[in-house]
């Protein structure tokens, strides 16, 4: 059996004038090499749970471990400088929008985290630049984000998420600004990158295509889980390991 690299046991979170809990109760575990789609209705705690289990938020009841490569860690009872510290060594981050710097350049956006982590510019841009040859952008990494399109934009917010060696992606809503064409291109960079290199990938969608993608589908409304299972039908196609690029991401998210 696959051990767990994520696990919340009973996690409650309300917020203030709210009517009922956004989180009632939830338990749910994440193999490490996994992929799991949360969905649910609007308002239904799936963000709030992606959001939990990344330290986003802390829990007012509960408990969110990370199994990570030095042993566990409890995040639900770090403090938010030590959150932050795990968020920025561990996990990496692709949202609707990317909420990348458009002052920037494709490289300069990737190069980020790591200059944040005390890597040499050099360095940082040289693993930046490798990340984004692999995802389909080579030549591109001079580009100021406007100078893209939201396909490529979002392809460089997934090797941001990445050039760091994460071990889990947290993805909210990555495709749901592209059109049906470009959403399958970025789905299958995003598998790829993450579960095709034996990462792990927890994604927040509205789009059942998306979910039916991934190898468990948890359903939420009301707070709690519904449902949690794999996808009607059939396995998971999962994504391409990115073979004819010719790379494989090491731990520490060189290539």
């Amino acid at each position: 059996m696959t051990p767990s690299i994520l696990t919340a046991h009973r996690l409650l979170k309300s917020y203030d004038r709210a009517p009922a809990p956004a989180l009632d109760e939830v338990s749910i575990q994440v193999a490490a090499g996994e992929s799991v789609a949360i969905m649910g209705p609007s308002g239904s705690g799936k963000t709030t749970l992606l959001h939990a289990l990344a330290g986003i938020v802390p829990v007012d009841a509960g408990q969110v471990t990370f199994h990570g490569p030095t042993g566990a860690v409890e995040v639900s009872s770090l403090s938010e400088s030590r959150r932050s510290a795990l968020r920025r060594d561990h996990f990496g981050f692709v949202f609707q929008q990317g909420l990348l710097i458009p002052e920037l350049t494709a490289v300069e956006n990737v190069s980020l985290p790591l200059l944040l982590a005390g890597y040499r510019r050099q360095d940082a841009e040289s693993r930046a630049a490798s990340w984004l040859d692999a995802l389909g952008l080579a030549g591109m990494g001079g580009r100021r984000i406007g100078e893209l399109s939201g396909g490529q934009a979002q392809r460089v917010a997934i090797a941001r998420a990445q050039v760091t060696g994460a071990s889990i992606v947290f993805a909210d809503e990555p495709t749901g600004a592209l059109d049906s064409a470009t959403s399958v291109e970025v789905l299958d960079a995003l598998l790829g990158s993450t579960v095709g290199q034996g990462r792990t990938l927890v994604v927040v969608t509205h789009d059942e295509d998306v979910a039916a993608r991934c190898a468990r589908i948890v359903r939420l409304r009301d707070g709690r889980i519904r449902d949690d299972s794999a996808p009607r039908g059939a396995a998971a196609t999962g994504g391409p390991r990115f073979a004819g690029a010719g790379w494989s991401a090491d731990e520490d998210g060189s290539l």
